[in-house]
């Protein structure tokens, strides 16, 4: 995936919201979210939209390392290896988001560095990485480098993680 597959404008965060909450309606199932640099942005669009009550069954900001592996299960020996903005976390997050919510079919996991600091060459500023775990199924990675200030970064996170979250329930 990558930001040129959907609209990553703050104004689409509703509509895409609406999208999920939907098609999660229609399918009958809850999701769930595990959010770093996003700090519950994705939950927050979600619960704007009348109906959320019926799809979301939890999000958690989970902003800190010991945070990931308390709430969420992440492996510390994950985190010392790859670090917190990593595929293996990103995998990780979403599957410990959906082991602790037995009532959800997916989860959705964010974490990256919105800058305007701690961007590294290998890890700049503006890489995200996502998690979509879905029971019966293999848990699916991907990430971008989204440009722009901190408050861009967040957004344009948040709709591709609403965007794989509508395209996970079909």
């Amino acid at each position: 995936m990558g930001a040129g597959m959907v609209d990553l404008n703050a104004t689409e965060l509703p509509d895409l919201a609406g999208a999920v909450i939907a098609r999660a309606v229609a399918a009958g199932i809850m999701v769930v979210t595990a959010e770093s640099c996003t700090g519950g942005m994705v939950a927050a669009a979600l619960t704007d939209i009348a109906g959320a009550s019926a799809v979301l069954n939890r999000g958690v900001v989970t902003y800190s390392n010991a945070a990931k592996s308390d709430l969420l299960g992440v492996p510390e020996a994950v985190l010392m290896a790859h670090g917190a903005v990593s595929a293996q976390t990103a995998a990780a997050m979403a599957e410990g988001a959906l082991q602790a919510a037995p009532d959800a079919s997916m989860a959705i996991a964010i974490t990256g560095i919105a800058g305007p600091g701690g961007g590294t060459d290998e890890k700049p500023v503006g890489l995200v990485w996502f998690g979509l775990a879905i029971r019966g199924r293999d848990t699916v990675t991907t990430h971008d480098i989204f440009p722009g200030e901190r408050k861009a970064v967040r957004h344009q996170a948040a709709a591709m993680a609403l965007a794989m979250l509508k395209d996970g329930i079909g």
